[in-house]
Protein backbone atom coordinates (compact mmCIF):
# COMPACT_ATOMS: atom_id res chain seq x y z
CA UNK A 1 0.00 0.00 0.00
CA UNK A 2 1.23 3.59 -0.86
CA UNK A 3 0.69 5.65 2.22
CA UNK A 4 2.89 8.53 0.90
CA UNK A 5 1.90 11.37 -1.35
CA UNK A 6 4.65 13.76 -1.40
CA UNK A 7 6.76 15.78 0.32
CA UNK A 8 5.32 18.63 2.34
CA UNK A 9 7.37 20.43 3.71
CA UNK A 10 10.75 21.01 4.85
CA UNK A 11 11.87 22.32 8.39
CA UNK A 12 14.80 24.62 9.19
CA UNK A 13 15.95 26.14 12.65
CA UNK A 14 18.23 29.15 11.85
CA UNK A 15 20.50 31.20 14.64
CA UNK A 16 19.23 34.61 12.96
CA UNK A 17 15.92 34.84 11.80
CA UNK A 18 16.56 38.46 10.29
CA UNK A 19 19.73 37.00 7.60
CA UNK A 20 17.74 33.94 7.16
CA UNK A 21 14.53 35.38 6.04
CA UNK A 22 16.09 37.69 3.50
CA UNK A 23 18.40 34.58 2.17
CA UNK A 24 15.29 31.98 1.48
CA UNK A 25 13.06 35.54 0.45
CA UNK A 26 15.38 38.23 -1.29
CA UNK A 27 18.08 35.88 -2.95
CA UNK A 28 16.42 33.05 -3.43
CA UNK A 29 13.42 33.69 -4.27
CA UNK A 30 10.80 31.92 -2.29
CA UNK A 31 7.74 33.43 -1.64
CA UNK A 32 5.97 33.95 2.13
CA UNK A 33 2.94 32.46 2.77
CA UNK A 34 2.61 33.05 6.24
CA UNK A 35 4.70 34.55 8.78
CA UNK A 36 3.89 34.54 12.83
CA UNK A 37 5.56 35.05 15.90
CA UNK A 38 5.03 32.86 18.58
CA UNK A 39 4.99 34.62 21.95
CA UNK A 40 5.29 31.40 24.22
CA UNK A 41 8.14 29.95 22.18
CA UNK A 42 10.29 33.42 21.44
CA UNK A 43 9.91 31.83 17.63
CA UNK A 44 9.19 33.48 14.02
CA UNK A 45 7.55 30.43 11.77
CA UNK A 46 7.77 31.39 8.06
CA UNK A 47 6.21 29.39 5.54
CA UNK A 48 7.92 29.63 2.03
CA UNK A 49 6.68 28.43 -1.14
CA UNK A 50 8.22 28.37 -4.41
CA UNK A 51 6.67 28.45 -7.86
CA UNK A 52 3.14 28.49 -5.36
CA UNK A 53 4.55 25.50 -3.90
CA UNK A 54 4.70 25.17 0.48
CA UNK A 55 8.17 24.16 0.30
CA UNK A 56 9.97 25.39 3.67
CA UNK A 57 8.84 25.94 6.92
CA UNK A 58 11.72 28.67 8.52
CA UNK A 59 11.61 28.89 12.71
CA UNK A 60 13.95 30.47 14.65
CA UNK A 61 14.61 29.67 18.22
CA UNK A 62 16.51 31.48 20.98
CA UNK A 63 20.10 29.91 21.04
CA UNK A 64 19.53 27.09 18.76
CA UNK A 65 22.78 24.53 18.85
CA UNK A 66 25.10 24.30 16.11
CA UNK A 67 24.73 22.51 13.16
CA UNK A 68 26.70 19.27 15.01
CA UNK A 69 27.90 17.34 11.15
CA UNK A 70 29.07 17.71 7.78
CA UNK A 71 26.65 16.31 5.24
CA UNK A 72 28.16 12.86 5.48
CA UNK A 73 26.78 12.01 8.77
CA UNK A 74 23.67 10.06 9.70
CA UNK A 75 20.42 12.17 9.46
CA UNK A 76 19.52 14.52 6.45
CA UNK A 77 22.21 15.34 4.44
CA UNK A 78 21.47 18.26 2.71
CA UNK A 79 18.12 19.82 0.37
CA UNK A 80 18.62 20.48 -3.27
CA UNK A 81 17.23 22.41 -5.79
CA UNK A 82 16.84 21.78 -9.73
CA UNK A 83 17.65 24.73 -12.03
CA UNK A 84 17.51 25.70 -15.42
CA UNK A 85 20.73 26.91 -16.16
CA UNK A 86 23.99 26.33 -13.57
CA UNK A 87 26.40 28.54 -14.62
CA UNK A 88 23.51 31.38 -15.04
CA UNK A 89 22.78 30.60 -11.29
CA UNK A 90 26.04 30.32 -9.83
CA UNK A 91 26.51 33.86 -11.04
CA UNK A 92 23.79 34.75 -9.08
CA UNK A 93 24.65 33.19 -6.29
CA UNK A 94 27.86 35.02 -6.74
CA UNK A 95 27.00 38.12 -7.25
CA UNK A 96 24.99 37.78 -3.60
CA UNK A 97 28.35 37.01 -1.93
CA UNK A 98 27.45 33.26 -1.81
CA UNK A 99 30.34 30.86 -2.78
CA UNK A 100 29.57 27.71 -4.50
CA UNK A 101 31.81 24.71 -4.77
CA UNK A 102 33.01 23.88 -8.65
CA UNK A 103 30.59 22.59 -10.54
CA UNK A 104 30.56 18.61 -10.59
CA UNK A 105 28.71 15.95 -12.93
CA UNK A 106 26.63 13.26 -11.61
CA UNK A 107 28.32 10.51 -13.29
CA UNK A 108 24.86 8.41 -13.92
CA UNK A 109 22.96 11.36 -15.50
CA UNK A 110 25.70 13.35 -17.04
CA UNK A 111 24.06 16.31 -15.65
CA UNK A 112 25.89 19.18 -13.89
CA UNK A 113 25.26 20.36 -10.26
CA UNK A 114 26.89 22.35 -7.20
CA UNK A 115 26.26 23.12 -3.47
CA UNK A 116 26.57 26.06 -1.32
CA UNK A 117 25.68 26.90 1.89
CA UNK A 118 22.70 28.84 3.77
CA UNK A 119 23.51 31.33 6.62
CA UNK A 120 23.65 28.40 8.99
CA UNK A 121 26.04 26.14 6.78
CA UNK A 122 23.14 23.94 5.73
CA UNK A 123 24.57 22.37 2.52
CA UNK A 124 21.80 23.24 -0.58
CA UNK A 125 22.40 21.64 -3.80
CA UNK A 126 21.85 23.29 -7.11
CA UNK A 127 20.82 20.56 -9.84
CA UNK A 128 20.48 21.34 -13.38
CA UNK A 129 17.37 20.25 -14.94
CA UNK A 130 18.66 20.13 -18.65
CA UNK A 131 21.68 18.91 -20.30
CA UNK A 132 23.46 22.03 -21.93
Amino acid sequence: MKILKQVHHIAIICSDYTTSKKFYVDVLGFEIIREVYRKERQSYKLDLSLNGIYIIELFSFPNPPKRVSKPEASGLRHIAFGVDNLENTILYLNQHHIVTEPIRIDEFTERKFTFFKDPDDLPIELYELNNA
